[in-house]
């Protein structure tokens, strides 16, 4: 549905070493930056972060993990980096097969990895 999508965030080194390490797991990695922004991706989506304003109030965004594991391996990589915990791996009951990890970026936004399969 989306071509890219992005945000300021506070401290754009703090934030580009997390989400480098967090979304390397799921095969999310630097498609393009500069100084003071990158944008990661994977087959042809965007994510683009800066630091050209003021970081917005805390946002939710889920990223897609091929397997359950990729869901853990997130989730760890995410909390290594200086993320913290706003909801181990384990299913929930938001829609069948729903397994999630959730964690709060160096911003406090809710960062999600998702797999819907069994």
């Amino acid at each position: 549905m989306f071509d890219h999508m992005g945000f300021n965030v506070a401290d754009f080194a703090r934030s580009k070493a997390f989400y480098l390490a967090a979304l390397a797991p799921l095969g999310i990695a630097l498609r393009a930056g500069g100084d003071n922004w990158m944008m990661l991706g994977k087959d042809g989506q965007g994510f683009w972060l800066g630091e050209g304003g003021p970081a917005p109030a805390p946002v939710h965004i889920a990223f897609v993990a091929a397997t359950r594991d990729d869901v853990h391996r997130f989730y760890d990589a995410a909390l290594a980096a200086g993320g913290v915990d706003n909801g181990a791996p384990g299913l929930r009951d938001y829609a069948p097969n729903y397994y999630a990890a959730f964690v709060r970026d160096p911003d406090g936004h809710n960062i999600e990895a998702v797999c819907h399969a069994e």
